[in-house]
């Protein structure tokens, strides 16, 4: 084989790993954000206990990234493969981070029944943020700079829904100060949730900085 197709086949087994990845990543989000709305401890659980091989997966890569641009020594558009490889995992392992925060969120307010309204908004962050995780990914295996581009729509989407959450748990807080822990977790979730979308967008901008060599802030 020679040394450009060992190259090629090194990057396209890296990309393989990240989507392997991404794939995990993408059914934490989903299964800390049904056992939330279930207030299933056991599922949270298992949201956390995956952690450990998210992260294992994450050090994997990142490590064959390193040793891609150490031995091969690419540049220009390969070197923009490999730097990308590695911002994508970051913002993979930092998604997957999150959804352990939801995860432990929901071991804190099981016990008793969440009264608060706000949690209605929270399976549709979910489901955004997913989305845009799967839309990122899309575009970096195709390459597709306005798919990147798209993805800012579902942000803004789950910045306002944010933003409403935001403002309707603070005014249930006032009102009714019983449901001061309640609404202070939801608080916490819906956050994570915003910063799992800012992360896809990342991704987005990745994959444009891959495909352009340009660097544009999508967020």
């Amino acid at each position: 084989m020679s040394p450009r197709s060992s190259f090629d086949k090194a990057l396209a087994e890296l990309q393989q790993d990240i989507l392997r990845m991404a794939s995990l990543v993408e059914q934490a989000i989903y299964d800390a954000v049904q056992s939330l709305v279930r207030l299933d401890v056991a599922g949270a659980a298992q949201v956390i206990m995956g952690d450990e091989m998210i992260d294992e997966l994450y050090l994997e890569i990142e490590d064959k990234c390193v040793k891609l641009i150490a031995t091969q020594q690419p540049i220009a558009r390969d070197l923009r493969v490999a730097i990308t490889g590695i911002k994508i995992l970051l913002s993979l392992e930092r998604m997957a981070d999150h959804a352990v925060d939801i995860a432990r969120a929901t071991m804190c307010l099981s016990g008793q029944p969440i009264t608060v309204k706000p949690l209605e908004y929270i399976p549709r962050m979910g489901q955004l943020a997913q989305q845009m995780v799967k839309d990122g990914l899309d575009a970096y295996v195709h390459g597709d700079v306005q798919k990147a581009r798209d993805m800012c729509a579902l942000d803004d989407e789950v910045d306002y829904i944010f933003a409403r959450a935001f403002r309707e748990l603070i005014d249930g807080m006032v009102e009714n100060p019983k449901t001061v822990m309640q609404s202070a977790y939801l608080l916490y979730v819906s956050r994570y949730l915003e910063r799992i979308a800012d992360h896809a967008t990342n991704i987005g901008e990745a994959v444009i900085y891959l495909v352009t060599g340009e660097r544009r802030e999508l967020n």
